[in-house]
Order: C-alpha cells, then sequence, then structure tokens
C-alpha cells in the first residue's frame, strides 16, 4: 500500500509540473511573447525551467492539442496562428484575458454572445424548469446585492448569464458558458474602465420577466437589448480611437 500510495504522489507531482508547464507556456503563447522569435527547443525549454524533456514534450503535445503548436518536419515546433487556436477551450479563454486589452476582441466577443445568448433567452423562456428560474432569480438577486456592495458584480453578472444557458434546457447552449464567461469578464473590464458602469438591472430585471413569463420573444428582444448596449460602447469606443 505505501509503495502505491508512493506512485500516485510522483505520478501527481509530474502532472502539477506538467500543468505548470502548459499554463506558463500557454500564456506566453497567446500574448505574443514568440511572435517576434522562434518556439525554444525541447532542450531549451527543459534546461530554462529546470523540468525534465518529459514533462516538456507532454505540456507541448497538450498545446498542440489546443491548437497554438504545429510540429514540422526539419523546421521544429511553431506557433500557430490565432485562426488555428481552440478558442473554445478553457485555458485559451483564461490566458486571452492575460493579452494586452484588445477593443477587436471585445467586440468579437459581443458578436458571438448576441448571436448565441438572445437565442438562448428564447429557448429558457419556453423550456425552463422551476429549478432553472430559481438559479436566474438567484443570480439576478445577487446583482442586486452587489449594487449595494454585497456580492461581487462581475460573479453576479455571469451567474445571471450562465443560469440562463443552462435553462434553455439545450445542453450545447449550454455548453457556450465558459466563452459567455470569459466574453464577460472583458466586457466588464471594459465597461468599467471606460464608462465606469456596472450591469444594468432594468436591463437584467426586463431578460428574467420575460424568461418568467414565458415569453420567448421579449426575452430574446431583452437580451438582444442589453449586449447591443455594450456593442454601441465598443463602436463608440473604436470611433474616438
Amino acid at each position: 500500500m505505501a509503495e502505491f500510495t508512493e506512485f500516485n504522489t510522483s505520478a501527481a507531482m509530474g502532472r502539477n509540473l506538467t500543468y505548470g508547464m502548459l499554463d506558463m507556456l500557454g500564456k506566453a503563447i497567446v500574448t505574443g511573447q514568440f511572435d517576434n522569435q522562434g518556439f525554444p527547443t525541447e532542450a531549451e525549454l527543459a534546461k530554462q525551467y529546470e523540468v525534465s524533456r518529459s514533462v516538456v514534450r507532454e505540456a507541448v503535445k497538450m498545446l498542440g492539442a489546443k491548437g497554438l503548436l504545429t510540429a514540422r518536419p526539419r523546421k521544429g515546433t511553431m506557433v500557430q496562428g490565432t485562426d488555428r487556436w481552440n478558442l473554445f477551450d478553457i485555458d485559451v479563454l483564461r490566458w486571452l484575458l492575460d493579452r494586452k486589452f484588445s477593443l477587436d476582441l471585445l467586440r468579437q466577443f459581443s458578436e458571438l454572445r448576441v448571436a448565441i445568448e438572445p437565442a438562448a433567452a428564447a429557448l429558457a423562456a419556453k423550456a425552463h424548469g422551476a429549478e432553472g428560474l430559481a438559479a436566474i432569480r438567484a443570480g439576478f438577486a445577487r446583482m442586486e446585492a452587489a449594487e449595494q456592495d454585497e456580492d461581487d458584480p462581475l460573479e453576479a453578472d455571469i451567474a445571471f448569464h450562465v443560469a440562463i444557458l443552462q435553462a434553455s434546457a439545450n445542453p450545447f447552449y449550454a455548453q457556450f458558458r465558459d466563452v459567455v464567461t470569459t466574453a464577460l469578464r472583458s466586457s466588464i473590464r471594459f465597461t468599467n474602465r471606460f464608462k465606469g458602469r456596472t450591469a444594468s438591472l432594468p436591463q437584467h430585471k426586463a431578460v428574467l420577466d420575460a424568461i418568467a413569463n414565458r415569453d420567448p420573444l421579449a426575452a430574446q428582444a431583452a437580451m438582444t437589448e442589453l449586449i447591443a448596449d455594450v456593442m454601441h460602447l465598443i463602436a463608440d469606443a473604436e470611433n474616438a480611437a
């Protein structure tokens, strides 16, 4: 039993090193640290970070699966263009938040949100159960509490929007929770930075009421208006730049 425990501990340490290497390299790639230089060799990375080459090899393999790296004969490992990245991968999304603030990225996030969330709200209005509606109400209650400095505004807003995706009763929409969460983190950082604003409670209440009243068209329109408000702010900022 002792040998089995020791083996498992060693394996866990190896996984931790691999994921630590994955995180460092992934963040470096996404934030552009390798844009003007070649990607280091396996030996160079092992020496720089003082880890085994097997740890580096596994981390590089995982980054390849995420679309960030590719290995080519006689050319070695190379960073791929952003069009090849798996932008729905939770790690890639997390690393994107570490990039220099970009209006382009925020606009792209918002364009995706306006294609997804209004439809999800309409589905939630038709298909929500008691538990789903309760989760949306709880998210809105958290937003109200955040207005009184009794909750975190960002986490409350995220809870509201994710609850709607889940209440849609469509697992494909529910799978967008990580994308929507990242988009909201980026969006709220923008609105707070440029406008000193928090989320509009009346706009969110309109979405909640339409879903509770099982009015799909109203739910869709209310969510569209909510996201369009952010898109107008982005357009204004782009025009002023």
